[in-house]
């Protein structure tokens, strides 16, 4: 395997010659757990920021494989998860350094590896399950990690100009039903699906919402790195790429491989934090599986999309066709640009 400064001498010469988590809340519904062939019926409801115009959000994670842990003569290959700068509009320093090996097919793969993992975060009720789950939180109301297929669904379905209501819609909405089954190995959601009829909350879902309130999204995405956190990432991606052991001495203050979080630093939770943050204000994150990969198909970094106007998100409250009609009008209106 190339090492990073073997990788970079290659890219020089080429520019020259011609760049899942252990404790937590769980709330978490583990929709990837769903037996082959199963499905799950679960109706998604908005998030309780005003200022976010979808009922979802954006998550951006780097999966950073190593050897082993450093001083562990009996330690397998572990993995740490870090936060992707591009959640906040900002450079990544990471994708800054892969984004050129998919320029050289050699690199592709490489780069592949460490290319940042997309998934949503969403909430709501979960209708029916034949999921066992050996713990069900107390607050009905569950958050789910969704990956792009089944996200692409979920967005395509409001593309629809059949469609007149928001989906969250708690009188006129709609409820999901997210299908599991396999291909080529892996597994598949592409079946997955809207209902079809419009379903009215249960007085038991409308007073669970009343009793315990809605999430934030955005508090359940990891904490942004400060100049040192980034430092840390840079030092781990460094290290990862040119096949060394991760160094918990060194680096276990910030983020801890999977299965090692302790009282100190944030682990690799499915939202990792680069340092500890108040209980009372930033739950746990659950142990989750990224399933879905955004790698690139051409070296120009895409643009961010984030709302860059007030009138670009939908006042609290209101009238819900017309959040519904705001909401369409911005996803139709990303959609063409």
């Amino acid at each position: 395997m190339a090492t990073l400064a073997e990788i970079r001498a290659k890219l020089q010469s080429s520019a020259q010659a011609n760049q899942n988590f252990t404790a937590g809340d769980n709330a978490i519904y583990p929709h990837w757990n769903i037996a082959e062939g199963a499905t799950a019926t679960v109706r998604f409801l908005p998030d309780a920021d005003p200022n976010n115009t979808f009922f979802w959000i954006e998550r951006s994670i780097i999966n950073l494989p190593f050897a082993g842990v450093k001083g562990d003569t009996n330690s397998r290959p572990v993995t740490v998860k870090v936060p992707c700068m591009e959640m906040w509009g900002e450079t990544c320093p990471i994708l800054t350094e892969v984004r050129p090996w998919f320029k050289d097919k050699s690199l592709e793969e490489m780069g592949r590896k460490y290319w940042k993992k997309k998934s949503y975060l969403f909430q709501g009720f979960v209708v029916d399950s034949k999921l066992q789950e050996d713990k069900t939180p107390e607050n009905p109301i569950r958050r789910f990690i969704i990956g792009s297929q089944i996200f692409n669904i979920v967005k395509n379905a409001l593309m629809d100009s059949e469609i007149e209501e928001l989906p969250t819609d708690y009188v006129r909405g709609l409820d999901f039903k997210i299908a599991k089954t396999t291909k080529g190995g892996y597994a598949d959601y592409s079946t997955s699906t809207w209902g079809r009829r419009e379903r009215a909350l249960s007085e038991a879902e409308k007073a669970a919402i009343d009793q315990y309130g809605l999430f934030n999204l955005s508090e359940f995405l990891p904490k942004k790195p400060g100049e040192v956190e980034l430092k840390v990432i840079k030092e781990m991606f460094e290290a990862s790429v040119d096949g060394e052991a991760f160094d918990m001495d060194r680096w276990g203050q910030y983020f801890k491989p999977d299965g090692m979080r302790g009282s100190s630093g944030n682990g690799n939770a499915p939202a990792p934090a680069a340092r500890p943050a108040p209980a009372a204000t930033r739950p746990a994150p659950a142990t989750v599986v990224e399933d879905e990969d955004d790698a690139p198909f051409d070296a120009d970094p895409a643009p961010v999309a984030t709302p860059t106007a007030k009138e670009d998100a939908p006042a609290a409250g209101g009238d819900a066709s017309s959040r519904a009609a705001d909401i369409i009008a911005m996803i139709r209106k990303r959609q063409t640009q």
